[in-house]
């Protein structure tokens, strides 16, 4: 006997689409955390904080705010900018390396918050880069037309993984969250290009070690601190600025444009210094950097996202002008996006 018929049908993908930030949001919890109070908690001065990092102070989520709390007001305020219901969003894309709990994503807590029902949701890890990474996997979706409306959020609850005698990390971190939406716009270049990397060859330098495969969950885990941050300080940072200038200079190449041609440069928010190295590299001044870590210190993949907000909150960009977004982080990660806005 024969083998039935099968039908065929051929599919042909139209054509891609551009995918622009239509909005964004940001929340940061209430209470502040300033180089004083460290001085009372650990072996350190307002003074050496300060000309290290240029931090100031930081901002702590209550014992019953979780990173999905953040992340859900970021989400509802970038909504509300966008003039667009939860009930449009199609996806949700969290990143964060503080999710509530192993899994669920965080991205589900955050549609159940916001009311967004019955939408792809899903979180990417990529630490301080997270939400360079999340931009360019949400604008995948956006571009083929799988989505007309997708919420980046980037949240971080960093005070829940730091060892707060620890003045070497104790110092530099803080809570808060961010969020973009992503639509097409008609005549908009939106997200023109970016540039990804990293070298899990240097893991080490920044992680949190326990709670994994490798050392699961456990009274001598938690006896040998093994569920707080590590950090080589020095060795990230002499990785991060030539990677992160590396990547800025990659993505500007594919989209055809010098840094003469951006508006602002939104930097991830770790260290002063990295940023005024940044400049030198690029040979221009801090005024072109929208800096804001000294109210907030290092939100991990947070920062870029609340930078970006509050400096399109302040009007240090307008319709049409380009913006570059850069980060690095642990991974070791880094990325540069290039955004018409």
């Amino acid at each position: 006997m024969s083998a039935p018929r099968q039908r065929v049908s051929h599919w042909t993908p139209g054509p891609l689409r551009t995918a622009s930030i239509v909005g964004t949001g940001s929340y940061l919890p209430h209470r502040v955390l300033s180089n004083a109070d460290l001085e009372k908690m650990v072996d350190t001065s307002d003074e050496w904080i300060t000309t290290r990092t240029g931090i100031r102070e930081r901002r702590l989520a209550d014992a019953r705010e979780y990173t999905s709390d953040l992340g859900a007001e970021a989400a509802r305020r970038a909504l509300a900018d966008a003039r667009i219901p939860a009930s449009k969003v199609d996806m949700i894309i969290c990143a964060t390396i503080t999710p509530d709990m192993p899994f669920p994503s965080t991205a589900c807590l955050i549609q159940k918050k916001i009311g967004a029902m019955k939408v792809a949701c899903f979180d990417v890890e990529a630490a301080c880069s997270g939400f360079i990474y999340a931009l360019e996997v949400g604008k995948q979706f956006v571009m083929t037309a799988t989505c007309d409306h997708v919420l980046v959020v980037a949240a971080e609850k960093l005070s829940s993984i730091i060892d707060w005698k620890d003045r070497n990390t104790c110092v530099i971190f803080g809570d808060g969250a961010g969020a973009a939406v992503l639509q097409h716009v008609e005549g908009s270049q939106g997200i023109l290009a970016a540039s990804l990397g990293a070298s899990g060859a240097q893991g080490d330098l920044l992680c949190v070690p326990g709670g994994g495969s490798q050392h699961p969950s456990s009274v001598e885990s938690v006896r040998a601190g093994l569920h707080y941050l590590k950090m080589s300080g020095k060795e990230v940072y002499r990785h991060a600025t030539l990677a992160m200038q590396q990547a800025a200079e990659d993505a500007l190449h594919r989209c055809q444009l010098k840094i003469e041609d951006i508006t602002c440069v939104i930097p991830h928010q770790a260290n002063i210094r990295i940023i005024q190295g940044l400049a030198d590299r690029f040979d221009v001044t801090l005024d072109k950097f929208y800096i804001n870590l000294h109210r907030y210190g290092n939100m991990s993949a947070a920062s870029a996202a609340v930078a970006l907000d509050e400096g399109a909150k302040e009007g240090r960009f307008k319709r049409g002008d380009y913006l570059l977004i850069i980060a690095f982080g642990a991974g070791l990660t880094w990325g540069a996006t290039v955004v018409q806005w």
